[in-house]
């Protein structure tokens, strides 16, 4: 199996962000950072200008011509934007903004300023910046009541929050005052109207906003340093807000009172759109606003969720059920009498239908524009025209067949007939198909069957109700058609939804390698949305393209900033997207657990937005899917890792308390008989033990060296014919010093075949089975060696009179460094004569197996040659 790239290297620590945040223009924000950039200039901080726009004022000019800047960006457009390349590059301690809400040039890297202060801060630099409480995106609409004028330059409040703030203040007298003596530069907006903008109310008001925001912010910054620190305290149940958005203009709006209402509550919140039958009728307008209006939700930090339903009170309800909301915040929008008469108020049911959950209803602003908006067409779709098409193609069949059989059928069955157009074509074409060939019957009826013929004209009071009946039944049948036709989509599409979840997700889990996971996301989400689909994954080389469909060449630039920008920052970036909307992809971060594994793009070839508002939400969860297989997957390999690393660890405790015993047994033994010899030359004992403890580091060094030749797998067994007794005899012999006082019997037919073994392997393996038979055996019993001839193999066992194997434990004892417990076979010996035996027999292609004797006490260890490596003589020859 392919194994995942290791993580790449850390990140260098995240730098920090100081605002100095005022109520308007003029109250000295940039000369306070200015001041401060002085004076960490002085403590020895490496500070640097990014960009700081002193509109010609001559104390903030003077201030800024004491610190260093880096030249800015060179373009055609004459706005100017940081280089951040340049800064980053030079890596400065500290870099001064100015002004971080500004719109950058058209061609410059990023769209606003606070962008280019994000990829800063993630290069590790930190930034003092500036910024006037109008231009946070949570308060634009709050600042446009106050102000009468709307600010089109905001920040994400996310950049706020995870800011060190400044209030920079001063009493809105003495800023009128500069106001009038020319301090001040004038905002663009506030131009129009100056007296209004600058009136002592309005920048009462502001400041109120700014020192409120800031402690809110600071409040925040506390809580979650007392949880970070586990500080003791009573924490309450928390809030859960939901905010329902639809494709009606302003709810922009709401999404920023919610977030106020949220950041007021220190609560969690989600956007919800609930799909109902009528959002397929969208057009590209209304797409784009539902998607720009969770979009916004999604950059000022609140969940987002797209659910279907048969219509919005019950999916709302179920919604919020489901995620124990105890507040619901909804827009009250302008809709037409007409429209509430045929859809009823979905806000008056709420707040009647919803108990236990607060319903706060905001009023939403009216469109304006009375003309169809672009991208959705006033007149009937495509579709209802084909239905109203067949509807009259029925009504004309069922007309045609009630005049063939009017004879048969009379006046009063031939209205039945005219039943079936109704049902048929409210089933299959909706509510609108169903009441048209309701009323397009009732004519034909009237027109073809009641008298007079061939008029509109009804004579008989009675049929009026035969016709008033035909209407109802038609109109009544059409609702409960339309109805039914409503909850098969519905339940089609959540079908469909759970079963692409459920199809990718086993397709995943059975792919079987890396590789093949990554190309099955690729293919399945290529599949699902018809869009080209690139995953890319880190390394030690970087971002790095590891699956894509159809195949394709590495990103080009933009597509892989765009792709680091997703990963770095785990926000959506590319086409679509509030970052980098020049790329052709679309790239979503794959986030984990853990954090961000990587990222997957989308694209289509005809350039529109890869991934339409309804179906983001089915793209998130099987992102969130592929996530989790691919964190899965790193956590086996690491998992085995860890395994590894851990019987490593045990081999070497168990090597170190081995060699400990083995080697300074033998070392004191040959230091005492050294020191004997030394004392008296002619002691012969001395020499002896001498002799035999040497041997006896020898084998041991020779065991390590071979149980090292079996772990990397670097035996060669260079097979020739071995004659088994001569093989026995040479091991006994060379044991005899080990064995000394011990009786060996030997049960070893002399009409054997010759085996193709490596002798020296096999020589060891003898002498490794003997050996600890001798070991563990009793002493005063002998050692039986017994060969077999099988029908389809030949057997050598060893056996030894002792306490033997403890049972069902006997494949323990092959283990490197086993020393069984539970029996005398733990005591002494290194536990890796038999590891060697397993692994030269391996080698050879023999089987070793260690069971206990069955007709006495003690231990016996097999060794199994198969068929295969017995020589057979023919004629004296070998074949």
């Amino acid at each position: 199996m392919t194994e995942l790239p290791p993580p790449r290297p850390a990140p260098p620590p995240r730098g920090r962000l100081k605002v100095f945040l005022g109520a308007a223009a003029g109250v000295g924000k940039t000369y306070e950072m200015l001041s401060e950039g002085i004076t960490r200039r002085r403590d020895g901080v490496d500070v640097v200008i990014g960009i700081v726009e002193t509109h010609g004022r001559p104390e903030p000019d003077r201030l800024a011509r004491m610190l260093p800047d880096v030249p800015l960006r060179p373009g055609p457009d004459p706005a100017q934007a940081m280089d951040v390349d340049a800064l980053i590059a030079r890596r400065p301690a500290l870099v001064l903004v100015d002004a971080i809400a500004s719109a950058n040039p058209a061609d410059a890297r990023h769209a606003r300023r606070y962008q280019d202060v994000e990829e800063l801060l993630a290069a590790g630099i930190n930034v003092l910046a500036t910024l006037n409480i109008e231009h946070l995106e949570s308060l634009n609409d709050v600042v446009a009541s106050v102000t009468h004028m709307r600010v089109t330059d905001t920040i994400p409040d996310s950049v706020l929050e995870s800011a060190e703030i400044e209030v920079v203040d001063i009493p809105p007298d003495d800023l009128i005052e500069r106001l009038r003596a020319g301090k001040v530069q004038v905002p663009h907006e506030a131009t129009r109207a100056p007296v209004h903008a600058f009136s002592k109310s309005t920048l009462s008001a502001l400041r109120e906003l700014a020192l409120r925001r800031a402690a809110q912010t600071v409040d925040t910054q506390m809580l979650e340093h007392v949880r970070a620190q586990a500080l003791d305290g009573n924490w309450a149940a928390g809030e859960r807000i939901v905010v329902a958005i639809s494709e009606q203009p302003g709810c922009d709006g709401l999404v920023r009172a919610t977030k106020r209402l949220a950041d007021a509550l220190h609560a969690g919140w989600t956007a919800v759109h609930i799909e109902t039958p009528r959002t397929r009728t969208f057009g590209d307008v209304e797409r784009a606003r539902i998607a720009a209006v969770l979009n916004l939700a999604t950059r000022l930090g609140g969940a987002v969720a797209s659910v279907p339903a048969e219509a919005v009170l019950p999916g709302l309800q179920a919604f919020a059920a489901d995620t124990h909301a105890t507040q619901l915040v909804v827009g009250k929008s302008a809709r037409s009498r007409w429209f509430e008469l045929r859809h009823g108020s979905v806000v008056d049911r709420l707040v009647r239908n919803t108990p236990g959950v607060a319903v706060h209803v905001l009023p939403m602003e009216a469109e304006t524009d009375t003309k169809a908006p672009a991208g959705r067409s006033r007149a009937m779709p495509d579709r209802g025209r084909h239905g109203l098409l067949w509807a009259t193609i029925m009504v004309v069949a069922v007309t045609a067949l009630a005049k063939g059989l009017y004879a048969f059928l009379g006046i009063g069955n031939t209205a039945l007939l005219y039943l079936l157009p109704v049902m048929v074509a409210a089933s299959t074409h909706g509510r609108r198909a169903g009441i048209y060939a309701g009323i397009l019957s009732s004519i034909a009826y009237n027109f073809f069957f009641l008298p007079p013929t061939l008029t509109l004209t009804i004579s008989n009071p009675e049929n009026v109700v035969t016709i008033i009946v035909l209407l109802s039944v038609a109109f009544a049948t059409s609702q409960l058609a339309a109805r039914v036709r409503a909850q098969a989509d519905l339940a089609a599409t959540s079908a469909h939804q759970n079963a692409a979840l459920a199809g990718f997700l086993h397709r995943l889990n059975a792919s079987d390698s890396d590789a093949a996971v990554m190309q099955a996301i690729c293919t399945e989400l290529g599949r699902l949305f018809d869009v080209r689909v690139a995953l890319l994954m880190p390394s030690a080389e970087g971002l790095t393209l590891r699956a894509a469909v159809p195949p394709a060449e590495p990103l080009d630039y933009i597509a892989a900033t765009a792709a680091q920008w997703a990963v770095d920052n785990g926000t959506p970036a590319g086409r679509g997207s509030d970052t980098l909307t020049a790329s052709d992809w679309l790239f979503y971060p794959l986030k984990g657990a853990r954090g961000v594994l990587g990222a997957v793009g989308v694209a289509r070839d005809d350039g529109r937005t890869p991934i339409r508002s309804d179906r983001i939400g089915l793209l998130t969860g099987l992102l969130s899917q592929a996530a989790l297989v691919l964190e899965r997957m790193l956590l086996e390999s690491e998992t085995r890792d860890v395994v590894q690393l851990k019987e490593r660890d045990r081999l070497r405790a168990a090597l170190l308390s081995s060699v400990s015993h083995d080697l300074r047994t033998p070392l004191t033994a040959i230091l005492a008989a050294a020191s004997e010899l030394r004392a008296d030359p002619a002691t012969p004992a001395a020499l002896d033990t001498i002799d035999d403890e040497a041997r006896r580091l020898n084998r041991f060094v020779a065991n390590l060296l071979d149980m090292a030749r079996v772990e990397a797998g670097a035996l060669a067994a260079a097979a020739e014919p071995t004659d088994l007794t001569d093989a026995i005899g040479s091991a006994v012999h060379d044991t005899r010093r080990t064995l000394v006082g011990r009786a060996v019997e030997l049960a070893v037919p002399a009409d054997l075949p010759m085996v193709r073994l490596d002798p020296q392997l096999f020589h060891h393996v003898l002498i490794n089975l003997l050996d600890n038979a001798g070991r563990y055996g009793d002493p005063d019993t002998p050692i039986t060696i017994r060969a077999e001839r099988l029908p389809d193999a030949l057997t050598l066992s060893i056996l030894d009179r002792g306490p033997g194997l403890p049972p069902g434990r006997e494949a323990e004892a092959f283990e490197t460094f086993a020393r069984l417990q539970g029996s005398d076979r733990a005591q002494g010996g290194t536990g890796l004569g038999l590891a060697i035996v397993k692994g030269f027999a391996e080698a050879m292609g023999m089987t070793v197996a260690a069971t206990a004797r069955t007709d006495r006490n003690g231990a016996c260890f097999t060794l199994t040659m198969p068929d295969a490596l017995l020589v057979r003589a023919s004629s004296g020859d070998e074949t």
